[in-house]
Formats: C-alpha cells, sequence, structure tokens
C-alpha cells in the first residue's frame, strides 16, 4: 500500500517578539551604563604597566602641567554632604541657590573667595580660564577641602576612603605641586591614594616581565 505523501509547507517564524525584546535589551543597557567622567583638562599622564581599575566611586585630584589643581567631586561620593561641610567649616555663608548650583558643578578649580561671585556671576567658565584651588605652602586650600572630605566620611573605613582617592597629574606638572597635594592629603591623615597613569606593555627583558613569564608556566 503506498504511503500518503504530506505536502510540504514553508516554515515561518515570527520574529516581532524576538525584536521587541532584543530593542528593549539595547535600551537598557545604553540606560544602565555608566559612563565615563569628563576630564576637567586635558593632561598627558605618565605611562605604566599597572592594569588595577579605578573605583566606579572615586575623588579625583587634577594637577596640570600650569600648576592649576582641580577637584572632581563624583556623583557616586558623597558630594552633597561634603560641599555642605565645606560651607558650614569655612563659613561661606552660601545661600541653598548658591549651594544647589555649585552642587552640579562637575569640578571645582576656584579659590574660597571667588566661589560666591562665580556662583552669582549666571555664566559657565571653562577649566581653562579657572585659577584653580590654590596649594601652596602658605594658602593650601585643598587641605580644606580634603578636610570635609573625611568628615563627610568619617565613621566608615578608612582604608575604603584611600582607596577612593585618585591624583591625576600632567607629566610635566612640576613636582613641588605634587608634593603641595601630598601635604594636603597628608594633613588629613591620608597617607595612601592612587596615582592615574597612562597603561602600557610590560618591557620585554625586565624583571617583572620576567616573572610574568614564571608565573604563566
Amino acid at each position: 500500500m503506498p504511503k500518503v505523501k504530506l505536502p510540504r509547507k514553508s516554515t515561518i517564524v515570527d520574529m516581532t517578539a524576538m525584536c521587541d525584546v532584543a530593542f528593549l535589551l539595547l535600551t537598557f543597557f545604553i540606560l544602565a551604563t555608566k559612563q565615563k567622567p569628563p576630564e576637567v583638562l586635558a593632561v598627558k599622564t605618565p605611562t605604566s604597566v599597572s592594569a588595577t581599575a579605578a573605583p566606579d566611586k572615586s575623588i579625583l585630584i587634577t594637577m596640570t602641567k600650569e600648576g592649576k589643581v582641580f577637584l572632581m567631586l563624583g556623583d557616586d561620593t558623597k558630594k552633597n554632604a561634603i560641599i555642605d561641610d565645606f560651607n558650614t567649616t569655612r563659613n561661606l555663608q552660601l545661600t541653598s541657590t548658591e549651594l544647589a548650583k555649585l552642587k552640579k558643578e562637575e569640578y571645582i578649580g576656584l579659590p574660597i573667595n571667588k566661589l560666591k561671585s562665580f556662583l552669582n556671576s549666571g555664566q559657565e567658565m571653562p577649566a581653562s580660564l579657572m585659577d584653580g584651588i590654590p596649594i601652596d605652602s602658605t594658602n593650601n586650600e585643598l587641605s580644606f577641602w580634603m578636610r570635609s572630605v573625611t568628615n563627610a566620611y568619617a565613621g566608615g573605613d578608612q582604608s575604603e576612603l584611600q582607596k577612593m582617592i585618585l591624583v591625576k597629574g600632567d607629566g610635566e606638572a612640576l613636582y613641588p605641586i605634587f608634593k603641595n597635594i601630598k601635604e594636603a592629603l597628608k594633613a588629613n591623615e591620608i597617607f595612601k591614594f592612587r596615582i592615574v597613569t597612562e597603561g602600557e606593555n610590560v618591557p620585554v627583558g625586565s624583571e617583572l616581565y620576567k616573572t610574568g613569564k614564571e608565573v604563566k608556566k
């Protein structure tokens, strides 16, 4: 008895639902991804072979080759508490409106005596036109800012705070500027911090290269 042949039909797969899921996932990752914090100024950092990633929560001190110093308090840090403490301890008497504007600034790069006039100017000022935070031996205002940082994180693990502090300096910056930054940290009992560098490959033939090669064997 002959077999009954079933007619062949083409298979049709509805991809509408799959496309919807793909676009939903794409939208989620775009919105959830943390963007790289904007740089205060373009600085050419020294190179190193270190590959340690910077923490998401970071307090970045930037030093330009001209000797200007800027402070960036990431949104993941206790930015509002730090600024409120600085306003109180330095007796700036900033209004609620002025404080709100200062908390929205991406970086701080002005002396204390120019902060209020800047906040009331109603104009944006690029970092290149700012004076920077004074850090000379007679007037190291960065130490005041770091004091407010330590006050905001008082009662917590000091080692965790030290991991959050990053110093990023131009390779052409003079050492005395870096020394004054260290003094500002030291004055607030911050003895450890991280230096931001540009990554490079381990030099072939160096001790570090040989050590890494031995570990891989």
